[in-house]
């Protein structure tokens, strides 16, 4: 018998998505008792994670088509807090809107299921279960708000658009089986010799896949209705959680089997990351709705995170993770700003609704300022460091061209992110928004802006955990 207490948090986590919907069916009204029993959930699950980092270095199981080690557990942690702090804050956001379901939390849940099985997989075929868990419980999630049209367009575009992609990264795997005779990361290695240039072809049909869950350029266009129309929680989920998996599997599947093809996949690579950085700094200019410029600025950070990948090294893999720590928590800011834009119970989304907003929300603009500057990479502030770590490993590797479309897309970027200030500090102001937020979301906007703006203090705490990750042997 295997070594199952390895993949005990992924098994407590299904019974535990199977008990609340028997629980949610046959008790009434039971919404806030499943939210509660949730986020307990979600805690439980990052514990147990966190105990097998601390014993296990590197393990195996089922085949070799399981991998836990440090890079997993590490992802695995940061998908847990990110879901369980989207949960928490969003709790106030779902009553207003007459949504608060006993689903949305267990949908949540199913789809940080399907995330952890990808982060640690180490076969296509488990690491397309996973992919398939997590995007069927995204498409309901995109369309939850039902009774508005723009929410069921979002969760129908994010359908069509992603059912392809699915369909063209199968066929990358099918591709791969064929030329070598197995879907293990580690086999395929091991027969790479023989079929190079077939196999390209199945690189670059699972990178299209990938691209496409990410949303880089040019396998963007879902991005900007999907968020737009989405719940404004949903669309926090979406920038944050989806992309911590897709960024792993993007390290196992181009680190482990295809190291030895770097000519093949390295310019693919780049070319996502330049063509993402600038098209997501561009693009956000002309924006007049806060959440469709979210979606372009997630676009440009996500290319930033695919210039460490693209390095082929284990700073460049280091460099990208902690790039996607950093943007985690400066989107978890960004969207508890967003869910305080609120009036008579109704919630404002754009760019003009902040107008002002200094004069009456001065705590609130000042977090704001900071999250914003902290987006453009201005220093001492946590994005400066984030993008920092990525040009560096970018410039050890000799790849300029990188480095400098990276940093002239930050100054471009830098233009929209000022923009949104100056609207805030010196245009007209409008009427007071509500102030009875709830603890939680008050609580995340501050630990957050505190830990953006104090980051400068303690920059290595991050790097020493980050460290422990080396892919390439």
């Amino acid at each position: 018998m295997e070594n199952l207490q390895l993949v005990f948090p992924e098994i407590f986590l299904s019974l535990s998505i199977m008990f609340l919907l028997i629980l949610g069916v046959f008790k009434k009204n039971s919404s806030k008792l499943i939210q509660n029993i949730s986020l307990i959930i979600l805690i439980i699950t990052a514990v147990i994670t966190f105990n097998e980092t601390i014993s296990v270095s590197e393990e195996k199981l089922f085949n070799n088509s399981v991998i836990i080690d440090y890079l997993s557990s590490f992802m695995k942690i940061i998908t847990l807090l990110a879901a369980f702090l989207v949960l928490i804050i969003s709790s106030a956001y779902l009553r207003t809107l007459k949504i608060f379901k006993i689903e949305y939390p267990i949908l949540i849940l199913s789809s940080v299921l399907g995330m952890m099985i990808m982060i640690s997989s180490n076969d296509l075929i488990v690491f397309y279960m996973g992919l398939e868990l997590q995007s069927l419980a995204l498409y309901v999630l995109a369309t939850f708000n039902r009774d508005n049209i723009k929410s069921s367009e979002a969760g129908l575009k994010y359908f069509v658009l992603s059912a392809l992609s699915s369909g063209l990264l199968l066929y990358g795997c099918s591709l791969i089986y064929g030329f070598t005779g197995s879907t293990n990361f580690n086999v395929i290695a091991a027969q790479l010799n023989s079929n190079e240039y077939a196999l390209t072809f199945g690189i670059v049909f699972i990178l299209v896949g990938l691209a496409f869950k990410i949303s880089a350029v040019p396998f963007h266009m879902w991005a900007p209705d999907v968020y737009e129309g989405s719940p404004t929680s949903v669309t926090l989920f979406f920038t944050m959680v989806p992309k911590i998996a897709a960024l792993s599997v993007f390290i196992r599947f181009l680190y482990v089997p295809f190291l030895n093809l770097i000519e093949q996949w390295q310019m693919i690579l780049i070319f996502l990351s330049i063509a993402s950085m600038l098209f997501g700094a561009v693009a956000a200019i002309g924006q007049t709705n806060l959440k469709r410029l979210v979606a372009y600025s997630s676009i440009g950070h996500v290319g930033y995170a695919l210039a460490g990948l693209a390095t082929g090294t284990n700073d460049g893999i280091q460099s990208s993770v902690i790039y996607i720590t950093i943007y985690i928590l400066m989107n978890l800011g960004l969207f508890s700003c967003l869910l305080m834009m609120k009036r008579n119970n109704e919630y404002y989304e754009n760019i003009d609704d902040l107008s002002g907003l200094s004069k009456n929300h001065p705590m609130l603009s000042l977090s704001l300022l900071i999250i914003l500057f902290s987006l453009a990479g201005i220093p001492p502030l946590a994005g400066f460091f984030a993008k920092f770590y990525v040009f560096k490993t970018v410039i050890e590797q000799s790849m300029y061209f990188l480095a400098v479309v990276g940093l002239l897309s930050t100054v471009v970027a830098a233009f929209y992110y000022l923009r949104l200030i100056k609207i805030m500090y010196f245009d007209e102001e409008k009427e007071k928004y509500d102030t009875d937020h709830s603890i939680w979301l008050k609580f995340s906007l501050t630990v957050s802006t505190l830990l953006i703006l104090i980051y400068f203090i303690f920059p290595s705490q991050l790097i020493e955990v980050v460290s422990r990750i080396n892919i390439i042997q």
